[in-house]
């Protein structure tokens, strides 16, 4: 599904976010990305979608080399991409449904879209969306009066929205709290399980990684570390991305770690 060839991401100011990254996702795959903030988890994340450009070697995605589309087909390109940020970057002035109906964005016209002229096809897509995030009852409210864990499954439901065969999520679960942090990772695994989309996401905890993902990816100064189950993750591993032990409490927070 995703095959990273000799990948290298190089930003203008000089800086070397990826260095040789080969790799392969399979699809139905839930892959957890861990390392040190500013080891390339987000840079690796973001090109799968060409949010960020790679600038050395080939990404396909599908079959198709991303390097390589722009404009309309890189448009088209992204509707079977859904994309979850920390931030939930929602609409706060505009309801829950009209936040779900932007998952619908691309696959109608610029005109459509600004006028709101989506059919009634979308529109009972995005309710059923939120009907499986357990969130239908706030459709009509304004995305400005839910909680960070409701805001998180609007944007999980406008992924879903857009009928995705993978969804990346860049730090999901960061801001929010313990425990509506495990609620929001049931609802990925549900996702991946049910629905068999593949999930992609950086973890900010190692434990939530080992305890959701079936592979972890661990990254280190832009290069991979480990590759493998979950299951498989010792403590020398660890340390080897994180480049020093780890003890319990650093497990937690193992991005937060200051070298």
């Amino acid at each position: 599904m995703i095959k990273f060839v000799h990948v290298d991401k190089i930003y203008p100011n000089g800086f070397q976010a990826l260095k040789d990254i080969n790799l392969e996702i399979h699809e139905g795959e839930f892959v957890a990305i861990i390392g040190l903030s500013g080891a390339g988890k987000s840079t690796l994340l973001r090109t799968i979608n060409k949010i960020h450009p790679i600038t050395g070697g080939a990404l396909f995605v599908n079959d198709v080399d991303v390097s390589t589309i722009q404009g309309k087909e890189l448009r088209i390109f992204r509707r079977n991409i859904g994309m979850i940020f920390q931030s939930f970057n929602l609409v706060k002035r505009m309801s829950v449904f009209k936040n779900v109906l932007a998952g619908r964005v691309a696959y109608h016209s610029t005109f459509k879209t600004v006028f709101g002229l989506f059919p009634k096809a979308d529109q009972i897509l995005a309710l059923e969306a939120l009907d499986k995030m357990g969130i239908l009852e706030k459709a009509f409210v304004r995305a400005d009066q839910l909680s960070g864990g409701q805001m998180q499954r609007v944007a999980l439901a406008r992924a879903l929205a857009q009928e995705p065969k993978l969804i990346l999520a860049d730090e999901p679960v960061a801001s929010l709290d313990p425990i509506t942090t495990l609620s929001v990772m049931d609802d990925f695994l549900r996702i991946n399980k049910e629905l068999g989309i593949t999930i992609v996401t950086n973890m900010h905890h190692v434990d939530l990684a080992l305890k959701y993902a079936t592979r972890v990816i661990g990254i280190k100064d832009g290069s991979i570390i480990f590759d493998g189950k979950s299951s498989d993750v010792t403590e020398e591993i660890l340390e080897k991305v994180y480049g020093r032990k780890l003890n319990k409490d650093e497990v937690l927070e193992a991005t937060e770690v200051v070298l």
